[in-house]
């Protein structure tokens, strides 16, 4: 029973963290964070970077510390 309609078949992104088995994540570590903040500086949705909501709550509070101790900049 084909419709004639294409399907769109959307490929899961696989979780950045579990791929390169990154055990601990700390908010020293800028070239890790800056990885999953855009270019005005936000933190990425896990829809687009592909993470695990475990892994992204943990970036989104290590990213937050940055900016609050002054390694990463604010968004703007």
């Amino acid at each position: 029973m084909n419709t004639g309609k294409p399907r769109n078949f959307t490929r899961r992104k696989s979780c950045f963290i579990t791929k390169n088995n990154i055990t601990y994540i700390d908010y020293k570590d800028i070239e890790l964070l800056s990885k999953f903040m855009g270019n005005n500086n936000k933190i990425l949705p896990a829809r687009t970077t592909g993470t695990n909501p475990k892994y992204q709550r943990l970036i989104a509070k290590n990213i937050k510390r940055a900016q609050i101790m002054g390694l990463l900049r604010y968004s703007r």
